[in-house]
């Protein structure tokens, strides 16, 4: 099965690739820079699953005939934003803005939050498309909170601003192996793989 991912980022499907055979499917994870770039999509739906759709679908139509296509859209949402930064995470301080900057916004827009309300989550929403225009969505969340200020230097993102419940390390300080079973992404990755496994895809 040749998937192709709806992202030019070759690492980023190299990292999908890994994850497949770790889970014992012989897909062949592509990236759209093998097509010529990933098609410029603005992402205007104000939804997860809405961008998802956007950019597997621009991919969608350069793509192999019997290929499938993979797109994902994921964010931070806090409670005491009614959901926000959500789909805006990653231009939460503006168009260009860095991780560094996001998270300086974020602290300042819960500089009044108390504890109870700063409760917050990471989703991942994954979206593929078939040969024959078929879709599926799956989603992933990890659950936690948001401190007061940045602790850790792992990650990226807002991974130093957030514990999972649970535990009392952020994403900053936990171990990539930690992070990686309770990731928003992994979840909704094992959900994908599930489907496939009990599908009947031809790989």
């Amino acid at each position: 099965m040749d998937l192709y991912l709806a992202t030019s980022n070759a690492h980023k499907a190299e990292e999908f690739g890994r994850m497949f055979a770790q889970a014992g499917l012989a897909i062949k994870v592509h990236s759209a820079k093998e097509l010529g770039g990933m098609p410029y999509v603005e992402e205007i739906t104000g939804t997860f699953t809405g961008n998802c759709r956007l950019k597997a679908e621009a991919l969608r139509r350069i793509a192999p005939p019997k290929s499938w296509v993979l797109a994902d859209d994921s964010g931070l949402c806090c409670d005491a934003l009614q959901g926000g930064p959500g789909v805006d995470s990653a231009i939460y301080a503006g168009k260009g803005a860095t991780d560094a900057q996001n998270r300086t916004k974020l602290l300042d827009a819960l500089k009044k939050a108390p504890a109870h309300k700063r409760g917050a989550r990471f989703e991942c929403h994954l979206l593929i498309i078939g040969p024959n225009r078929e879709e599926q969505k799956f989603l992933g969340q990890c659950w936690g909170r948001i401190l007061e200020q940045e602790v850790g230097t792992e990650g990226f993102g807002y991974d130093s601003l957030f514990v999972p419940s649970g535990f009392e390390k952020t994403f900053g300080e936990l171990s990539p192996q930690t992070k990686d079973k309770l990731s928003h992404r992994a979840k909704a990755f094992a959900h994908l793989v599930n489907w496939i496994k009990q599908s009947e895809i031809r790989l």
